[in-house]
């Protein structure tokens, strides 16, 4: 006799959305394909408008015709160019500058010794705010923090007879979202500042300069909220639902987080909570450096004759102190990165402060091909005016429907947060956004380092639930250990009210700055002043 087949269920509703959404996510092409496959479409447009003899209504009352990459022009124009579209790309310079400071200060230890004495030092009931302050403020060590942060987390709630869990899920969504809103400025704020300046070229003359501090205020205020917001999530949401589903505490399967073979090698992966009497004394002497640079600083910047004041001694819109903000941030992690090494034994040599420069580099080797290709893409749809033909049009057809106040804001934050499940690059993402709708908001009034903040709030609700964030898996192997049976739908679910929070929360603030008119950064107001 034949063994009957028992049908198997039906998958959830939930379940089967994730994988749509899973499966659609796989199919997009990877940066590089992407952005080569934008910048044919563009040729192919310009090409196409330029044959029907389309122009463009500049907003300075001149008009001038779409041009063909196709063409003579186009031919000599790509050609003679090339080099200097990547060269002069202006993410490329800054971004790498920064991480060569990160590279110090992370592989040194330093900053994983930072988080490591925040989390030893917390009283039990203060965890959870620790986690979500940690995370936010874990993002200057780039995608490190997702793992590290996480991690650490559920080491010492477990060592606090807390649910480890509560540790790995809250500091996982507290890293993920403070990776686009932190405390400090990072390589995210450079890269993102590059990509602004880049699109906004067609309207630089009416709009204010943006800068990796552009949104710094704006930045600061959502990651104090996220810091007290995943905290309350963590302590009142998250670790009572464990509680309630019977999740055991302690580890059922094979791999507990921190427990990767060799993590001990690499003075910035160490995951026990507590610092060796060397490592505090590091930390001691990298905190007194970074008080004497601080010294130095503000005294060619607080004298009224200071070297780093603007015109009339001041600092906004424009100083010599905004245009150093790249390098004040470099010294400030290389600096007590370097003393740090040195009494820890990390760096014996300058030749070690080059290999952590040059680790860091290489850890970002993928950017530099990227950035290539966007460069490109970028720099052909200026030059093509296609950019301003989707400005001028786009910008004309909201201003008939009428939708050009708050409601088109709101739109834009809600687009960004949809598309960022898709696309988990925040960079490639805000390439094609800014593109598009840097000129297209200006022309309605808007600075394009308020576009670009919208876009942040947006674009950093959502990284926790993105089943495409590669380091998800990564999270759900340590949830594993303790539920074999979790899936990427268990990790998306339980970090989905973090997620929810932070959006409704941020876009507040954003309305906050929009209704008011506070800067969004130092010299960034939402509106192009007239």
């Amino acid at each position: 006799m034949s063994e009957k087949k028992v049908p198997q269920a039906r998958p959830r509703l939930g379940a089967r959305v994730l994988d749509a959404v899973e499966r659609a996510g796989n199919r997009l092409p990877e940066p590089f394909l992407l952005f080569l496959l934008l910048f044919l479409a563009v040729g192919a447009a310009s090409a196409l408008m330029a044959a029907l003899g389309t122009t463009v209504d500049l907003p300075d009352g001149g008009t001038e015709p779409v041009r063909s990459l196709f063409s003579a022009a186009g031919l000599a124009w790509f050609t003679t160019s090339l080099v200097e579209n990547f060269i002069g790309f202006p993410p490329l310079g800054v971004v790498l500058t920064v991480l060569l400071g990160v590279g110090i200060a992370q592989r040194s230890g330093l900053l994983t010794a930072l988080v490591r004495r925040a989390f030893g030092r917390a009283p039990r009931w203060l965890l959870p705010y620790v986690v979500g302050f940690i995370g936010v403020s874990a993002n200057i060590m780039s995608d490190a923090s997702m793992i590290l942060v996480p991690s650490l987390a559920a080491l010492v709630f477990a060592a606090a007879g807390r649910h480890p869990v509560a540790g790995l899920l809250g500091g996982f969504a507290a890293s993920t979202a403070g990776f686009s809103v932190g405390p400090f400025i990072t390589g995210t704020d450079a890269l993102l500042s590059g990509i602004t300046t880049a699109a906004a070229e067609p309207v630089a003359a009416q709009t204010a300069p943006v800068t990796v501090v552009s949104n710094y205020f704006i930045s600061l205020s959502c990651a104090v909220l996220l810091a007290g917001v995943a905290g309350l999530l963590i302590d009142k949401v998250l670790e009572p639902a464990l509680e309630r589903r019977g999740v055991p505490r302690t580890p059922v399967a094979a791999a507990a987080p921190g427990g990767g073979e060799g993590e001990g090698e690499r003075a910035d992966l160490r995951m026990d909570p507590e610092l060796s009497p060397v490592e505090r004394r590091g930390l001691l002497w990298a905190g007194a450096a970074l008080l004497v640079l601080a010294a130095a600083v503000l005294a060619v910047v607080l004298p009224a004759d200071a070297p780093l004041r603007g015109e009339g001694g001041a600092f906004l819109p424009e100083s010599p102190l905004l245009d150093s903000v790249v390098f004040l941030v470099f010294l400030a992690l290389a600096v007590p990165g370097v003393v740090y090494g040195r009494v820890t034994g990390e760096i014996t040599g300058g030749g070690d402060v080059a290999r952590m420069m040059g680790a860091a580099v290489k850890d970002m080797s993928g950017f530099i091909v990227v950035a290539f290709v966007l460069a490109q893409f970028l720099a052909l749809f200026n030059w093509s005016r296609v950019s301003d033909w989707i400005a001028v049009s786009g910008a004309g057809t909201l201003e008939g429907w009428n939708f050009t106040g708050y409601g088109a804001l709101l739109a834009f934050v809600v687009l960004a947060c949809l598309i960022n499940i898709f696309v988990i690059s925040g960079s490639a993402q805000w390439a094609v956004f800014a593109a598009v709708f840097v000129p297209l908001f200006a022309l309605l009034g808007y600075e394009p380092g308020f576009v670009q903040a919208m876009f942040r709030v947006g674009d950093s609700s959502t990284n926790a639930i993105s089943p495409l964030n590669p380091y998800m898996v990564v999270i759900l192997g340590f949830l594993r250990a303790y539920e074999p049976k979790a899936g990427l739908g268990t990790v998306i679910a339980r970090c989905l009210p973090f997620s929810l929070a932070f959006l409704v929360l941020w876009t507040a603030v954003l309305s906050l700055f929009f209704f008011t008119g506070t800067p969004v950064g130092p010299g960034m107001e939402a509106r192009i002043d007239p």
